[in-house]
């Protein structure tokens, strides 16, 4: 009753809790495939992100993807494996210029 209300008041006030803004939050979220392009894996969950492309979930179904460099299923802090994705070929340019310098 009213004196729960009046008591969770004065709580929140000691402790400073803020309710949060009313308003400011996307209304618009989705199912949408999430596709990590370095592995292949795939999973599905709501977004509000934008995209053009699709693709056919395990469902049958229809749904927008959204691609990903990397995901929890192939970042190294999250596998335990020591395995690092080189898009660019930088691991191979710094262990040469390494080995220019290892040299002199």
């Amino acid at each position: 009753g009213p004196i729960i209300k009046k008591l969770y008041g004065k709580i929140r006030a000691a402790l400073k809790i803020k309710r949060m803004k009313q308003g400011i939050h996307p209304q618009n979220y989705r199912l949408v495939v999430f596709k990590d392009m370095s592995n292949g894996d795939s999973f599905l969950s709501k977004s509000t992100a934008n995209t053009k492309e699709t693709i056919v979930w395990e469902d049958g179904k229809e749904y927008p993807v959204i691609k990903l460099e990397i995901s929890n299923t192939s970042h190294p802090f999250y596998t335990g494996k020591n395995m690092l994705v080189d898009t660019a070929g930088r691991i191979d340019k710094f262990k040469k210029r390494y080995e220019k310098k290892k040299k002199k």
